[in-house]
């Protein structure tokens, strides 16, 4: 034992047995989740049949626009679909003709092997939000990102056994040029994590930017055998493929690498006010961009992605965690099961500006939406707050440990002769309690999930000890865990390797801030 180690124990026995517990590979500290419980399938086969049309009419009769772009204009011709200018037409079933060859179940390598992620299949995978300008916490309040902030987010998935991911974006540094910062976001993630991760879209050349440094890493060879970075692309709905997704759509394919295929459709804006709509655009704009990355690369691994959502309609603001969107991910849940490929789906939203009430009954909907749909990807699994524009500490870990019990609520109930508990009625008999028998004693350490955030103590004790809220709970912790984090072990050759790529990468262009 260490001597943090000791120092740690001293805090009590509750905390030190929880910590043993949360690495142990029978349930936390995995690489990624094999769910144990079925996925909930709602709609019907001939419901399901006529989203699938209405899907093949959109993109028959109404078309899909690439714009600026014109080898993806090509790949389209060269594979048969009708190209008018910049709008593209598909027959029914060409695209899903094309999505065979696309692998429904890869492996996401990470700088660590052990903590390789198995991207589809029955396989769940928690990563933390990604995209937001602002960050949050109770002590300062809402700002804009830093890089400190985008390392301490980094810090704080890679120190909890909940995730399996370390994200991409998980808030923008804004202090650092916008033509530069995705070189130290990358670089962020393979110094503060050896857990799987992404890379940059905002531009062609730092998509390649962000796999050439995977290849540092990897190695040019695995790197092109293998996937090691995924690339979030999203479409410019409805129906628009701009050139700058479509282009690092293609650079993350043509590497062998991930390209998670993602509409953003709010409902009455970006797409109809109907969920049945609105899945069947989703469903025709992602087979699209999906079907690409097999043109670009044929074999290449792709995550079929969806982001539903609905908005006001007396103000036109965004609304999330609502109960439609939700609903919407169980059937987009069956659609991509049918396609055979990795389901992107849902996350942890909410509209809340404060880790509240609001932000954890709305998350909790969209997340258990993401459970039940059958994702395999669960991006924005912790710190999303304020409809995604801010990046929440508290909420941070307050979701981290909801993280924590799905991974119990996922493993579903086994039956075995422990389980079963006879020997303990043998022993305990009628009317007796079962608080100390030999079966309760066995199976203590093990037996329950055991929340960081909440506190279960009567009344009483809790307003004796100041009477704390959930968020100032979570304020506490993760202090705690930034002063206690530990980065894991990197070559010093790969460091400076990498730190080199960045300072000519760096050095060959003058600073951008739009």
């Amino acid at each position: 034992m260490t001597t943090a180690d000791i120092a740690r124990s001293r805090h009590g026995g509750r905390e030190a047995r929880r910590r043993e517990r949360s690495h142990k590979a029978t349930g936390h500290g995995r690489p990624y989740i094999t769910r144990n419980i079925p996925t909930y399938d709602i709609l019907s086969e001939e419901n399901l049949l006529k989203i699938e049309a209405a899907a093949d009419r959109i993109l028959a009769e109404t078309g899909i626009e690439f714009r600026d772009d014109a080898v993806a204009l090509d790949h389209w011709k060269k594979a048969g679909a009708r190209v008018d200018g910049v709008l593209v037409k598909f027959e029914p079933g060409m695209l899903r003709e094309i999505l065979h060859s696309a692998p429904a179940e890869f492996t996401q390598h990470a700088r660590n092997p052990e903590n390789s992620a198995v991207i589809g299949g029955r396989n769940v995978v928690f990563a933390p939000a990604y995209g937001s300008p602002f960050v949050m916490d109770l002590d300062r309040g809402r700002r804009f990102g830093t890089l400190q902030d985008f390392e301490n987010f980094i810090k704080l998935a890679q120190s909890s056994p909940w995730f399996h991911h370390s994200g991409g974006t998980i808030c923008e540094p804004t202090d650092v040029p916008v033509n530069k910062r995705h070189l130290d976001m990358v670089y962020a993630h393979l110094r503060y994590s050896d857990r799987c991760f992404m890379g940059s879209v905002t531009a062609e050349e730092r998509s390649e930017d962000s796999i050439d440094m995977a290849r540092i890493v990897f190695g040019a060879d695995v790197v092109d055998r293998n996937c090691v970075i995924l690339g979030n692309v999203n479409v410019n709905s409805p129906l628009v493929w701009d050139g700058t997704m479509t282009k690092s759509l293609r650079a993350y394919a043509r590497a062998n690498q991930c390209a998670v295929i993602v509409p953003f459709i709010l409902g009455g804006a970006m797409g109809p006010v109907t969920n049945a709509g609105a899945i069947a655009q989703s469903l025709a704009e992602t087979m699209a961009g999906c079907a690409l990355t097999q043109l670009e690369r044929k074999g290449a691994p792709t995550v079929f992605g969806n982001f539903l959502s609905s908005m006001s309609l007396r103000s036109g603001s965004p609304t999330f965690g609502t109960p439609e969107p939700a609903i919407g991910s169980m059937v987009i849940g069956q659609l991509c099961r049918r396609l055979g490929l990795p389901l992107r789906c849902s996350g942890n939203f909410t509209t809340s500006k404060l880790p509240d009430a609001q932000a954890m009954t709305e998350g909790t909907m969209s997340m258990l939406a993401a459970i039940h749909c059958g994702a395999n990807f669960i991006l924005h699994s912790a710190g999303f707050l304020d409809g995604l524009l801010s990046m929440s500490y508290e909420k941070f870990m307050l979701d981290a440990d909801l993280c924590g019990a799905l991974h119990t609520y996922l493993d579903g109930v086994k039956i075995d002769e422990n389980e079963l508990a006879i020997d303990a009625f043998a022993e305990v008999g009628p009317g007796n309690h079962f608080f100390g028998c030999a079966h309760t004693m066995a199976n203590y350490e093990t037996a329950f999930w055991d929340s960081e955030t909440a506190d279960n103590e009567p009344f009483e004790k809790w307003e004796l000890a100041g009477g704390e809220d959930a968020a100032t709970r979570a304020n506490r912790l993760w202090k705690q865990r930034l002063r206690e984090y530990e980065a894991p072990p990197l070559d010093p050759g790969i460091d400076e390797a990498l730190r080199d790529f960045m300072a000519r990468k760096k050095a060959s262009m003058a600073d951008a801030w739009y």
